[in-house]
């Protein structure tokens, strides 16, 4: 008897007739689903019975036998959710299910971040000095500001102590290399990045971009994962022009309330952004994104904070043998290091969103040497760009040290940073990117001082020759 069960029990494994569609069989004694039994042996009326219930059936069996007898009322009353019944009721659709729906099996999904993924500290300092040159001290408060943001994200909050957010304040002058750190940074952690302008916005209900419009440009920069983009950076730029207006009676729907309205988007909080739009209606859908894990960055130029910062430097008496000068800090290139919570304050700065912005960090006027090395030394170099260039061309390129400071020089009399060395390249590389592919005999050009200075042409070395022919453009 014990065989035919076996075998009766393999048919029903291997049934070809079997077909998933999404229910599946149950015992009838254990109440087991098929999937947790070893095997199921199919009885009339469509009754099932899994192999472990079979095998302590004939168990008892054998036991009544040996003892001298098989009483079937002892046999049920033993065995669970049985009693005498009749199995023939049991086909009828007025009786109990014979099928129960299977468990949906959990996906297994990697999370959107991995902080074994983010290089420690050093690293990011390092790859940072890759691509911009000086900003030692700016760059690494970032790399550790970063570092433990992450930390903060992977961190597990079970044993009570949760780690607050590190925003960033970075104050520099125009053209230092604020948004391109903020660039780099995000390139080299691989996250979604949004760059926004606070010139552009305003207080809910007017014309503009509202202030939840920020976290709808990152979703759209995570490619709508809402997951992926609550682990993103959002850079907001220009953050000194939504400072309080001074001396006005209107309303100030874009300096202090654009600050208020800020608030609780720094510290954290769940916002209905529109997905694919910049502004809510009723056709565009809606995403619930959490901003307590984005790194919110803010950046500005603060003109006019040099003034405030020697204000409270010089508050000591001006005459008498330990008196200030007043012009002791006009020519101070570190000025602004100095900088106070109480001087952005007086600067229009409301306390409140000073406070959501623990790190703040100032970073260096540029200077000539550093603009030199900002042409030749990053790894997307200016000059580099333009030797990319005439090497389509089967041309080489290249500047002498004369020429570099005299570009460094017409750029710092623009007082526009790094800015300024574009502008100034596009001008004298006109003519020569225009006349070069005009001679396939050219092989060489070397850009010299005494061009940018006005006094001279490039020089031109011709292929296949040492010598070099004074150019004339």
């Amino acid at each position: 008897m014990a065989e035919d069960f076996e075998e009766k029990s393999r048919k029903t494994e291997e049934s070809p007739e079997k077909k998933d569609n999404g229910y599946e069989n149950f015992c009838f004694l254990c109440k087991r689903p098929e999937s947790e039994c070893t095997g199921m042996v199919e009885l009339p009326n469509n009754i099932h019975v899994c192999n472990d219930c079979m095998q302590k059936s004939f168990n008892m069996m054998n036991t009544q036998f040996q003892n001298g007898g098989l009483n079937l009322g002892d046999l049920f009353s033993n065995m669970p959710n049985v009693s005498m019944i009749d199995l023939s009721g049991f086909g009828s659709p007025e009786g109990m299910p014979q099928k129960i729906k299977k468990k949906k099996e959990v996906e297994k999904t990697e999370p959107a971040f991995d902080f074994r993924k983010v290089p420690a500290p050093h690293r990011i300092k390092a790859s940072l000095d890759e691509h911009v040159i000086g900003q030692e001290y700016a760059k690494k408060i970032m790399s550790v500001a970063v570092y433990n943001h992450y930390k903060r994200v992977a961190s597990d909050k079970k044993d009570g102590v949760e780690i607050e957010k590190s925003n960033m304040l970075m104050i520099g002058p125009t053209g230092c290399g604020k948004t391109y750190l903020v660039k780099t940074l995000a390139k080299l952690l691989d996250v979604p990045l949004a760059i926004a302008d606070a010139t552009s916005l305003t207080e809910a209900g007017y014309i503009g971009d509202d202030i939840e419009s920020v976290v709808s440009k990152l979703l759209a920069a995570a490619d709508n994962d809402v997951e992926k983009a609550e682990h993103g950076i959002i850079f907001i730029d220009e953050i000194d022009k939504i400072a309080k207006k001074k001396n006005t009676n209107q309303r100030d729907v874009s300096g202090e309330a654009v600050q208020q309205g800020m608030l609780k988007l720094l510290e954290g909080s769940e916002i209905e952004v529109p997905v694919g739009a910049s502004s809510k209606n009723a056709m565009v859908p809606m995403a619930v994104v959490d901003t307590s894990n984005i790194l919110f960055i803010c950046g500005g130029a603060f003109p006019d904070l040099e003034n405030i910062i020697k204000e409270r430097l010089n508050k000591q008496a001006s005459i008498g043998f330990y008196a200030d000068l007043k012009d002791k800090y006009d020519n101070d290139p570190h000025l602004l290091e100095k900088v106070t919570v109480e001087d952005l304050r007086k600067f229009g700065m409301i306390p409140e969103f000073l406070g959501r912005l623990p790190v703040v960090f100032a970073l260096d006027g540029l200077t000539e040497d550093m603009l030199v090395r900002i042409l030749k030394e990053p790894k997307n170099a200016i000059l580099k760009q333009y030797q990319k260039l005439l090497a389509m061309d089967e041309v080489k390129l290249e500047f002498d040290d004369g020429a570099l400071r005299a570009i460094a020089a017409k750029a710092m009399e623009k007082d526009t940073g790094a800015r300024a060395l574009r502008a100034i390249l596009e001008k004298y590389m006109l003519d020569i990117m225009y006349e070069i592919p005009k001679d396939d005999n050219i092989g060489k050009v070397v850009i010299t001082g005494e061009y940018i200075e006005g006094r001279g042409g490039p020089r031109i070395f011709m292929r296949g020759q040492e010598g070099y022919l004074p150019g004339s453009m």
